[in-house]
């Protein structure tokens, strides 16, 4: 079992982080007294391996000696357990500002005190832990990419620092335009199998639609493009932070050339490695449920 403590100053990223690491499968407890975590790591290590990475916050809000973190800190390495603590900060301007975004009182921020004096307090009173941590982290000039690649490099295993999911999602404009879209692309301007009776009732799942789909070079052309182009953008989402893409493609319907065109680019896209693909065709059957309803 692995415990990481995370702590630092107000305003210097922590519940970030713990999102961050909550996102790569550990289970994170804000705002933990130091008392309650020997209890605590307890009770996961009786859980059968349930909480085998768990993320603890601890700071100022707890109201309790600093002392008491250090001394639960030594115990938990001595009863065996994986027990690490990641400290962190940013300069007194940064927390200042950010603060002001927020619109929040600092913890210390007692009446009649400024965020500057409280940073100073804070910064004081929590420089023993500092001492103790096996990590400290300045945030002061860190996006929020750059958060996430930082603790993903500490603290993610090479499962959790795998490239981006992608969805290949086929739909019909006039069923609306699917909300979760990352890039959108309208292929309306490509020849459509409807208006030909012998493809009419039959999908881009079908040859023969695929066929009408590519003919002529436009569609392919097209492909070839859009390829390139989503080639070269994901290494700079990766960089981002993002991990999850939607590509939509959209026709009329989401029957005939969305679906033809997102099996070709999912296709296409199977080869590039370090990525998760899946595809999904959403309106392919909304117009024959329609006709049966009807």
């Amino acid at each position: 079992m692995e415990i990481l403590i995370i702590s630092g100053l107000s305003g210097g990223g922590k519940s970030k982080a713990a999102s961050f690491l909550e996102d790569i499968g550990y289970y994170t407890v804000d705002n933990l007294p130091a008392e309650m975590m020997m209890k605590f790591a307890g009770f996961c290590a009786a859980s059968s391996g349930r909480y085998d990475r768990v993320a603890l916050v601890y700071d100022v809000r707890s109201g309790e000696p600093t002392d008491m973190l250090i001394d639960t800190l030594e115990q938990l390495k001595a009863s065996g357990v994986n027990c690490r603590m990641l400290f962190l900060e940013a300069d007194t301007p940064t927390i200042i500002n950010r603060y002001k975004e927020t619109r929040r009182m600092h913890p210390l921020q007692a009446k009649g005190l400024s965020v500057e004096e409280a940073v100073r307090r804070e910064r004081a009173l929590m420089q023993p832990v500092r001492d103790h941590a096996d990590f400290v982290l300045d945030t002061s000039s860190l996006s929020t990419a750059k958060l996430r690649s930082e603790l993903l490099n500490l603290f993610g295993t090479p499962s959790d620092r795998g490239g981006l999911n992608i969805s290949v999602l086929s739909f019909g404009f006039k069923h609306g335009i699917p909300i979760e879209s990352d890039l959108v692309f309208d292929v309306r301007f490509m020849p459509n199998p409807y208006y030909v009776d012998e493809l009419k009732n039959h999908t881009g799942n079908e040859a023969k639609v695929q066929e009408f789909v590519m003919g002529g070079g436009l569609a392919e052309e097209f492909l070839k493009k859009l390829y390139d182009m989503v080639v070269f953008l994901l290494p700079h989402y990766v960089e981002e932070g993002k991990n999850q893409l939607v590509i939509a493609v959209g026709c009329t319907g989401g029957k005939h050339r969305s679906v033809t065109i997102a099996n070709q680019l999912y296709e296409r896209l199977s080869s590039e490695e370090d990525i998760g693909l899946k595809i999904e065709h959403r309106d392919i059957e909304k117009d024959s449920r329609r006709k049966q309803e009807g």
